[in-house]
């Protein structure tokens, strides 16, 4: 059986055996969090549990490594959907302990692109067409600095809603627990102090 198949099989089951119902929460959106997150396999169910969050309560956005790298890119562009017109109201940038874009090389990834079957003539038309591999594929040296500048690309877009808080954490993926990395509040609350100030 393929794992097509094993995937269809079971959701016939789980269809028929209605267990979707414990999952309905009729489009009630409780804590209106917008989490951004790594697409690491051990936060499938470990994240949602660890931030007590059901359905209905986040949009949760995964990518590698978790990392906003354009301000006007596709993660961002999914931030900006979910704040103005998914009831969002909160933001959290979550990275993790142990992260597989910590310290990724684009070349051996390139490398591997070829042992995997992609021509080296395919590589160069797109190098020579303006794809920097080296930009497109990179990863992070460190986890909390990646978190850190993922936040300040939200926290400086020019569409952010005013006055929405912007979260940094990181998560282990064995435990759960969670390090706070940046408090969105404070993080507020210093810019308003600061504001006031000038007034």
């Amino acid at each position: 059986m393929t794992k097509l198949e094993e995937v269809l099989s079971h959701n016939r089951e789980f269809v028929a055996n209605k267990e979707f119902e414990k999952y309905a929460n009729n489009n009630a959106i409780d804590r209106r969090l917008v989490v951004v997150t790594c697409m690491d396999t051990r936060l499938t169910e470990l994240l949602p549990k660890a931030l007590n969050i059901r359905n209905g309560d986040a949009k949760i956005i995964k990518n590698a490594g978790a990392i906003i790298t354009a301000p006007f890119g596709n993660i961002m562009r999914s931030v900006i959907v979910a704040l103005y017109e998914l009831k969002g109201d909160e933001v959290m940038i979550i990275g993790h302990k142990d992260c597989g874009m910590t310290g990724i090389d684009p070349k051996v990834v390139v490398g591997h692109m070829m042992k995997r079957g992609i021509r080296q003539d395919t590589i160069r038309m797109l190098h020579n067409s303006g794809v920097d591999f080296n930009r497109w594929l990179t990863g992070f040296e460190n986890v909390k600095s990646s978190v850190e500048n993922s936040v300040d690309i939200v926290r400086n877009h020019p569409l952010l809603p005013p006055g929405t808080p912007v979260h940094g954490l990181i998560i282990d993926p064995v435990t759960g627990e969670l390090e706070l990395v940046t408090d969105g509040y404070a993080y507020l609350s210093a810019q308003n102090d600061a504001s006031a100030l000038i007034d």
